[in-house]
């Protein structure tokens, strides 16, 4: 096995392993076995199953990071920039929804400084789309008689709980269900009369 194919098999055996039987049950030992590497090998890029949750969320959210200031960076008008980044975001959580299911499971279980880490990166996140809100709001476009905060909570309690009812196999493609969650979002932020 390619040394660059190591840390991958490791990751997907270790997601394939917290997805289906929990992250506290599943053992060092499981994973390097359904990855067909050794201890070592393992040990060579992750530390300890500590390491391996947050490499699989890493993945998620430095996606997502990257994306959005992608997005922001095109330019466009505010409502139009903040339709790009809901419709991404729901997709991107789609794609990797085995990886997003598993840390929202297990995300208590990560060690103090890796919790930390995460909120702090997820804050990043969050306050770059919060900018976009308060620009739109600025702009008069979007409402200002509800908190920000209770604005942006709202779309994104829809997107952390797409595990629990989204299915591939359903009616519905990602792209359908992504510009659905986003309509009844900007629908339910807009300034009525514009």
């Amino acid at each position: 096995m390619k040394t660059t194919n190591v840390a991958d098999s490791v990751l997907k055996a270790a997601l394939d392993l917290f997805s289906t039987q929990g992250y506290a049950t599943t053992s060092v030992q499981q994973i390097v076995e359904a990855a067909g590497v050794t201890k070592g090998a393992m040990y060579h890029y992750f530390q300890s199953k500590d390491d391996l949750l947050f490499a699989i969320y890493d993945r998620m959210l430095s996606l997502q990071k990257r994306r959005l200031e992608e997005i922001v960076a095109r330019g466009g008008a505010t409502t139009d920039v903040l339709r790009a980044v809901c419709t991404d975001v729901v997709e991107t959580s789609i794609d990797l929804l085995p990886e997003g299911t598993v840390f929202f499971r297990s995300m208590h279980m990560l060690t103090e400084p890796r919790r930390k880490e995460v909120t702090r990166r997820r804050r990043e996140y969050h306050d770059e789309f919060a900018a976009l809100v308060a620009r739109g709001q600025d702009e008069g476009a979007l409402r200002t008689d509800v908190p920000r905060s209770v604005l942006i909570a709202h779309f994104f309690s829809d997107v952390h709980y797409l595990s629990y009812w989204y299915s591939p196999a359903g009616p519905e493609t990602k792209t359908e269900v992504a510009q659905q969650l986003t309509d009844l979002f900007l629908r339910s932020i807009t300034v009525e009369d514009r």
